[in-house]
């Protein structure tokens, strides 16, 4: 059985079962992407709710671990050379597990950087964009009565989906006929941002075509199904 005594964040969320990966995370757009990654690859994982709504993630046992203070973050009892890894910022996390797994991240050479530049586009642009609009029109950003914030963000999401949409014109998937971690990395933030966040509207989705028809087929996969709701809220 693996020890991971060391990790001080085991000390608050005790591991049933050591030898299997440890997820700690919440089922928002960011925490429901490794989840849904993990669904998808099959891997042995056990989940631990991280509640963010009592500050969890600042406790001094999540920031041994993610010191950035954020979800998802993993303890994988094998790791590379069968040590155990340690690792936050999903991006990261989900080449982790594609590699690991040799699942869902082309062995092309060049349709894997193709990859990973728009699990990138996900990370540097259209969560933070989308997360921020979040909070100016349905968060506590909508009670500031100067409105050029959320304004800039509508505009922002706005193109941003349409580079989304774009892309996918004659595709299923972002890398065409492959789903892979570009696709898990944005569909759970596509979701909030229609469902949640109520900004159809804002950003004019029903004017959009593959988007809407890209985000019902992810939706309607079983193992998406699943990632969106673990860990089980507490």
């Amino acid at each position: 059985m693996a020890d991971l005594s060391a990790y001080p964040i085991t000390s608050r969320w005790p591991a049933q079962n050591p030898d299997i990966l440890q997820l700690y995370s919440t089922p928002t757009p960011n925490g429901v992407k490794v989840s849904i990654m993990l669904e998808e690859t099959g891997l042995p994982y056990e989940p631990h709710f991280i509640n963010i709504g009592e500050n969890e993630t600042w406790t001094p046992e999540f920031l041994s671990l993610n010191p950035n203070g954020k979800i998802p973050a993993i303890l994988d009892p094998d790791g590379p050379g069968g040590q155990p890894l340690a690792l936050f910022e999903s991006g990261a996390i989900l080449i982790y597990l594609a590699e690991k797994t040799g699942k869902l991240l082309p062995a092309d050479p060049a349709r894997r950087y193709e990859t990973i530049q728009w699990l990138m586009f996900q990370m540097g642009g259209l969560g933070p964009m989308f997360g921020q609009l979040g909070f100016f029109h349905k968060f506590a950003g909508r009670e500031i009565e100067d409105k050029r914030p959320l304004e800039r963000y509508v505009k922002e999401s706005a193109r941003i989906i349409r580079v989304l949409e774009t892309r996918l014109e004659g595709r299923d998937w972002i890398m065409g006929e492959d789903y892979t971690i570009a696709d898990i990395s944005m569909l759970g933030w596509a979701r909030n941002l229609i469902g949640f966040y109520g900004a159809s509207d804002l950003v004019r989705y029903d004017e959009l075509k593959t988007v809407p028809n890209w985000l019902e087929r992810g939706l309607a996969r079983p193992a998406v199904e699943r990632g969106l709701n673990i860990p089980a809220r507490a």
